[in-house]
């Protein structure tokens, strides 16, 4: 297993409806778009290691739907994700609507950068939720260690993709 290089800071500034999330990526950011928009790749690193995940929809262009489910194989739960993906998404950022079905019409509006750092990558995400209130719920609902777990699997993805 690879360390990372930096942990997940996670930045939530009392009274914003925003969350940002920071993370360095050992890889350069050719490699680390292309973790984020291949959806046999997203598969294999996007949440909780403790959970399956399949993509149903990935359609990145302007409009472009996306759709994820994760599936707890002991209990056999999903937990299903979904947005719309807003302007011309490129290696530099994008912007898309994330919502958790499960709590349905609470809706954010992410930006994720990718900030090249030569071999390495800072991935940095923007998430501007309705309310504080359901910004707080969502970073209350373990977010930070689905996420921290997430970036753990991406950093043994682009190891072997860098081998």
């Amino acid at each position: 297993m690879t360390t990372a290089i930096a942990p997940l800071t996670v930045t939530a500034e009392p009274g914003s409806h925003a969350v940002v999330t920071e993370r360095e990526v050992a890889a350069p950011r050719d490699i680390v778009f292309r973790c984020f928009t291949d959806p046999t790749l997203l598969a294999q690193w996007l949440g909780p290691r403790k959970y399956e995940m399949r993509v149903e929809t990935f359609d990145m262009r302007h409009g472009g739907a996306w759709r994820y489910v994760h599936t707890d194989p002991a209990s056999g739960t999903d937990f299903v994700f979904r947005g719309v993906f807003h302007g011309d998404p490129s290696p530099d950022r994008w912007v898309q609507t994330f919502e958790f079905e499960g709590a349905p019409g609470y809706v954010s509006m992410d930006t994720l950068e990718l900030v090249d750092l030569g071999s390495r990558t800072l991935v940095r995400t923007t998430s501007v939720h309705q309310s504080v209130e359901s910004r707080d719920a969502v970073v209350a609902s373990g977010m930070t260690e689905g996420m921290a777990d997430g970036y753990s699997r991406l950093d043994e993805l682009v190891a072997t993709l860098q081998a």
